[in-house]
């Protein structure tokens, strides 16, 4: 198999959507890349991003392949979890203590940042808007992260993504007390779970 060969492959297998990275794992020389931008079968959209010609910009996939670290959270979260019904307007991304966030709120984003021992804990995939996997929370830690931040908080969005999270045959209410446990914030928890169970 040629490296164009390759390449195209890689292209329908990736959904249109080509790194750098990607390419070097698959063993295809980044000449390749570059050729098919000349020739028009690629567009670079960001450092090491590339996208055919065809396909929209995810800007939520591409936040994401160009920081492997960030997780979606907050609000974003909530959004992609379907308990809330408002379009996050900029995205609320998770990054560890100490990671460099400049880049990352010069892109618009709004930047939290944890304990890199609690990055991970109740991370999911969830589809973008455009159908690609990117890494967010769960419904349960992304409920305790909006309790812990609740000062710097919509009350109504709060309130809102409770109700809904109630309402769902999917909760789990004992996993969300053990993230609660971990984050210190059982009691705050616990009033809001009261009035609404």
């Amino acid at each position: 198999m040629t490296g164009t060969e390759k390449l195209e492959a890689l292209i329908k297998s990736s959904k249109g959507v080509v790194t750098t990275k990607l390419a070097d794992v698959h063993d295809i020389h980044r000449e390749y890349l570059c050729e098919f931008v000349r020739q028009g079968k690629l567009e670079r959209i960001a450092h090491g991003i590339y996208i055919t010609p065809e396909v929209w910009e995810d800007k939520m996939l591409i936040h994401q392949l160009r920081k492997s670290k960030m997780v979606y959270s907050h609000e974003t979260a909530l959004f992609l979890n379907d308990l809330t019904d408002r379009d996050p307007v900029s995205y609320c991304v998770t990054v560890p203590t100490g990671y460099n966030t400049s880049k990352l709120k010069q892109d618009g984003l709004i930047v939290h940042t944890i304990r890199s021992e609690l990055l991970n804990l109740g991370i999911c995939t969830k589809q973008t808007a455009f159908g690609n996997d990117i890494r967010t929370y769960d419904m349960e830690r992304t409920i305790c992260d909006i309790l812990r931040d609740r000062n710097k908080q919509d009350a109504a969005i709060v309130s809102d993504s409770l109700k809904r999270y109630v309402r769902r045959p999917d909760k789990d209410l004992n996993k969300m007390m053990k993230y609660a446990g971990i984050f210190r914030i059982e009691k705050v928890l616990r009033n809001y779970l009261e009035v609404l169970l």
